[in-house]
């Protein structure tokens, strides 16, 4: 029995569906780990498929893919002696039945097997319909020491963890796919404390890092000893490979060394910032996108997209285009150039007028003797729509949609105009949130940003009232509350799933109230069609918030 373990976190960002590539990101860090001298080597949950992989596993070639994998792993590593163990994570099928597991690899061999137990079937997470419970697990013997094995969901709630613990359990160490969302960093710290607690065993998390359509994984990988004080935490946002040393006490109990790495985490607008910034990224490289291309309006909403895309994948990979209309002021255009020019991009004007006229030409007859309303202005946004596309089309850089989540809660988006993209940076942000976000770039450059440093947003664009430009002297305010108002409305009625009578109750004017609803509740169809989009809040449009299009409840009286 060892008094020591050398244990190393292996933060990855796998492709979900790239069996061969994550194979080689694998192996790769256990090279490294190698070389700094580790025992184990523990990755996130789900690697070698990425994660999640959805109805990938229901492939039985997918799933003989992981096989074949796992057979060159363990032929890699089989030939360096005295190598580091493995706990590689991965769809594994054991009797015609798909567990999310975790394999124990000693030089060149599996020599265990743990499932997850606790699947989880929540917001964004679907397991049950594809893996089946493991049962309760038990530790693993490695070099003398039991190890726990919990995955992900196991140490959400007590009951894995304390069966583990009552089985002798001395260190827990953990594989996750835990994503982004707003000070969820926090809540892992403190629920991973609190397994701490109940057992007095150090536990050692490790989270996955990258984009995954919607989802971010922040990493942020930590350990902490058995009192619950930090022993190594990892950086956020970034991949890496590092062994800290594990010491077994006189009084049995195991401590992390003094001298390993404690990064800190950033929180708050740096951390959704850099979510927003990895998420875009990831989307655009792992699907093979020269750039991405965005309709710059002078107002506020692009030029935060633009500011992101900037950040994720630099100047030459970002196309800016103004699209003039009869309504577009000269502060918009001016304010759109400024933008381009601090975020040191080009930027064309395409103007929409010859476009508005032929269709005016070609509606006439249809629209006679009605006079102009929504539907002309739902022209120009479709106008500019077919732009970007035709733009994608020919150069083959992805439209990135710039709408927020108060516009799309409400509807205040056009269908095949502003809506048409392939992913929208902003979608699960409010307003008033992309607000404090423009503050928050023009005084800080992110860690890892690709694009300026200092001010990047011109003042204008952040004080200016919102417009869509679509009419003459047309306010955002015009048809909706103001947006510190309309947003704790929202708040309240999408994360809180408040009713009409307690978001009443907290202040707000009853009138109000009901008629955001309806709006919202109306706007469903909308929200069906639209591109993915980074999550930040718990419950972001799409996974996390089911409701149908056809919808006889109003909750107008309660």
């Amino acid at each position: 029995m060892t008094n020591m373990l050398a244990i190393a976190i292996a933060q990855l960002n796998p492709i979900v569906g790239d069996v061969t590539g994550n194979r080689d990101k694998v192996v790769a860090a256990w090279e490294t780990a190698a070389d700094q001298g580790a025992d184990i080597v523990l990755y996130s949950e789900l690697v070698l498929s990425g994660y999640p992989p959805e109805d990938l596993v229901m492939k039985p070639a997918f799933m003989r893919h992981l096989r074949d994998a796992v057979d060159t792993i363990c032929s890699h590593t089989a030939k360096r002696t005295n190598g580091p163990a493995l706990l590689l994570t991965t769809p594994w099928d054991i009797d015609g039945t798909r567990f999310n597991a975790v394999l124990l690899i000693e030089q060149g061999k599996i020599v265990d097997v743990r499932a997850k137990q606790d699947l989880p079937n929540y917001g964004v997470f679907d397991e049950k319909r594809v893996f089946a419970a493991g049962p309760m697990p038990e530790p693993i013997s490695f070099k003398g020491v039991k190890i726990g094995v919990p995955i992900c969901e196991d140490v959400w709630t007590p009951h894995v963890v304390a069966h583990l613990a009552k089985a002798g359990t001395e260190i827990f160490l953990v594989p996750n796919g835990s994503p982004f969302e707003a000070d969820k960093g926090g809540l892992r710290r403190q629920l991973i404390a609190d397994r701490v607690g109940e057992t007095g065993a150090p536990m050692i998390y490790c989270n996955e890092v990258g984009g995954q359509d919607e989802l971010v994984f922040d990493g942020g990988s930590f350990g902490l000893n058995g009192d619950g004080s930090l022993g190594v935490a990892l950086p956020c946002f970034a991949e890496g490979v590092v062994t800290s040393n594990w010491v077994k006490g006189d009084d049995g109990t195991w401590a992390c060394a003094s001298d390993a790495p404690k990064a800190a985490h950033p929180t708050g607008l740096d951390a959704i910032y850099q979510t927003l910034v990895l998420g875009l990224r990831d989307y655009v490289n792992k699907n093979g996108f020269p750039g991405v291309v965005i309709g710059m309006s002078g107002g506020i909403d692009s030029a935060l997209s633009a500011a992101v895309a900037v950040d994720a994948l630099g100047s030459d990979r970002v196309r800016l285009v103004m699209m003039p209309s009869p309504y577009t002021s000269a502060d918009s255009l001016e304010d759109a150039e400024l933008c381009a020019g601090m975020l040191r991009t080009g930027i064309e004007s395409i103007n929409i007028g010859p476009a508005m006229g032929a269709f005016d030409q070609m509606l006439a007859p249809a629209f006679e003797g009605r006079d102009p309303d929504i539907a002309e202005e739902n022209i120009q946004a479709r106008s500019r729509g077919m732009i970007l596309m035709a733009l994608s089309n020919k150069f083959g850089h992805m439209v990135l949609t710039t709408g927020n989540k108060s516009e799309m809660s409400v509807g205040y988006a056009t269908l095949y105009g502003d809506m048409c993209g392939g992913y929208s940076v902003l979608k699960d942000l409010y307003k008033t949130t992309v607000f404090d976000l423009c503050h928050w770039r023009n005084e800080n450059t992110p860690a890892g940003a690709m694009g300026p440093d200092g001010m990047v947003i011109p003042e204008r664009i952040i004080t200016k009232p919102p417009s869509a430009e679509l009419r003459p002297d047309q306010k955002d305010e015009d048809s909706l509350p103001p947006y510190d108002v309309l947003d704790d409305i929202l708040h309240q009625m999408i994360e809180g799933e408040r009713s009409v009578r307690d978001i009443v109750d907290s202040g707000h004017d009853e009138a109000t109230v009901r008629r955001v609803w309806r709006l919202l509740d109306r706007a469903e169809y909308k929200r069906r069609q639209a591109p993915p989009g980074v999550k930040i809040t718990p419950r972001a449009f799409g996974r996390d918030r089911r409701y149908p299009i056809t919808n006889g409840f109003t909750n107008l009286v309660t």
